[in-house]
């Protein structure tokens, strides 16, 4: 779950502060079919990685430790995100236990999942690996954490989202928000956010939730789209750096490739020229000879030295 106020929170956090709602998403990821909320054991989550612990949940069931995080951009750095958190969890779980005794102490099996409804193309389902990050390939890495990735907009996933029904109206909220921020052509987000919970209490669709929670769903979700736009204007300017930058180094390497390219080419085309030239002379003093002329008069003649004449006759 998110943590202290100082971070920043979502509407996915929110919803998994739910026990229920949580156990139902456990059950949907996991094909398993627990019916008590109870057995649900949240970790609420203080630490974190700046502005990022904000769409967290983490939750014990049946001795698992489930990490779930939604996530509205591209974001290769989970695994190393999941990690902190689940040692950050442990560290609180285990301050009561003796892990220098001799007994061995037990601990949840960990489990990482991110949920990604953003607005770039992803496949269904894919793996993030934390030996991604290492500087070096290593064959076995002694460290090695995965996580799940599912893409959960519209089209994708589809099973998971029927068997996770506060899953799917999340999205379903997402999308109207979506729909109607563009609509008021990228302005007036506050009112885009309010038609679709509007909307949304009108369908059925997270009702209860909304009408309890509508002014902080307001606030929370106009903060994720400022943070997420930020991320979005700050990759854009870093592509645009990348470009330019790119385009200055490709024009140098380009002057030094023309430049070398041009003394090869050069120097083929001379050697080629000065051999033809050569042929001709050859040619030239032959005839000259055939036609009886003398070393010095066909050296004068040609305008080459009588030792090279006499070279080309031999």
């Amino acid at each position: 779950m998110a943590g202290n106020r100082e971070y920043k929170s979502d509407v996915f956090s929110m919803l998994m502060k739910d026990k229920s709602n949580a156990l139902q998403l456990y059950n949907a990821v996991n094909h398993s079919d627990y019916k008590d909320p109870e057995l649900v054991e949240l970790q609420m989550m203080d630490k974190g990685v700046s502005l990022t612990v904000r769409n967290d949940a983490s939750f014990v069931v049946d001795a698992a430790l489930s990490v779930y995080e939604h996530q509205s951009t591209v974001c290769p750095n989970m695994p190393v995100r999941s990690l902190i958190y689940f040692t950050n969890i442990l560290e609180r779980m285990l301050k009561d236990r003796n892990i220098y005794g001799r007994s061995l102490v037990r601990i949840p099996i960990p489990k990482f999942a991110v949920f990604y409804n953003g607005e770039e193309n992803q496949p269904e389902q894919y793996d993030l690996r934390l030996s991604d990050a290492f500087e070096k390939p290593v064959d076995r890495p002694e460290l090695e954490l995965t996580c799940r990735v599912y893409n959960i907009n519209k089209g994708h996933n589809e099973e998971l989202l029927a068997r996770c029904p506060v899953l799917k109206e999340y999205m379903i909220f997402v999308d109207y928000v979506r729909r109607y921020h563009k609509e008021e052509g990228y302005e007036n987000l506050e009112t885009a956010i309010d038609r679709a919970i509007y909307r949304c209490i009108e369908e059925n669709v997270l009702k209860d939730f909304l009408k309890e929670h509508h002014s902080e769903v307001v606030k929370v979700t106009q903060l994720d789209y400022t943070f997420d736009r930020q991320i979005e204007l700050e990759r854009e300017d870093a592509i645009r750096e990348g470009l330019q930058e790119g385009r200055r180094e490709g024009l140098q390497e380009g002057r030094r490739e023309g430049l070398q390219e041009g003394k090869r080419e050069g120097l083929e085309q001379g050697l080629e020229q000065g051999f033809e030239q050569g042929v001709q002379t050859m040619k030239r003093v032959l005839k000259l000879s055939g036609q009886g002329m003398s070393p010095e008069e066909i050296a004068r003649e040609t305008g080459i030295t009588k030792e090279k004449v006499l070279t080309i006759l031999e």
